[in-house]
C-alpha cells in the first residue's frame, strides 16, 4: 500500500484516539489488537503488538470463519493430511 499522508484525529475525554482507517489497514491494526506506545521526545510511535499466541488464535478464528469449517472438521482434516503425508514420505523411502 502506498504513503499515507497524515491525518489530524481528536483525543476524546477519556484519552481514545480514532486511528483513520487508511492507517489502520496499512498498518494492519485490528479492532482489538494490542499496540505498543512508545513516547520519543514530543511525539509517540504506535505500532502492533504482536503476541504470538494472541495472533495465532485471531489467525485461526479467521481462518475458521471464512471457510465456514467447525474447528474439529479442521482438526479431522489435518489427520488425515498428516497420514498421507505420511504414506507418501516413507512410502518413497522403501520403494
Amino acid at each position: 500500500m502506498g504513503a499515507v499522508k497524515s491525518s489530524v484525529a481528536e483525543i476524546k475525554s477519556r484519552g481514545q484516539l480514532t486511528i483513520p482507517k487508511k492507517i489502520r489497514e496499512m498498518s494492519h491494526l485490528e479492532e482489538g489488537q494490542a499496540v505498543s506506545i512508545i513516547p520519543v521526545g514530543d511525539s509517540v510511535i504506535i505500532t502492533p503488538k504482536r503476541l504470538e499466541l494472541d495472533e495465532a488464535r485471531r489467525q485461526i478464528r479467521k481462518i475458521l470463519e471464512a471457510s465456514g469449517l467447525s474447528a474439529e472438521e479442521v482438526l479431522s482434516g489435518l489427520k488425515e493430511e498428516r497420514e498421507s503425508l505420511y504414506r507418501e514420505i516413507y512410502a518413497k523411502k522403501k520403494g
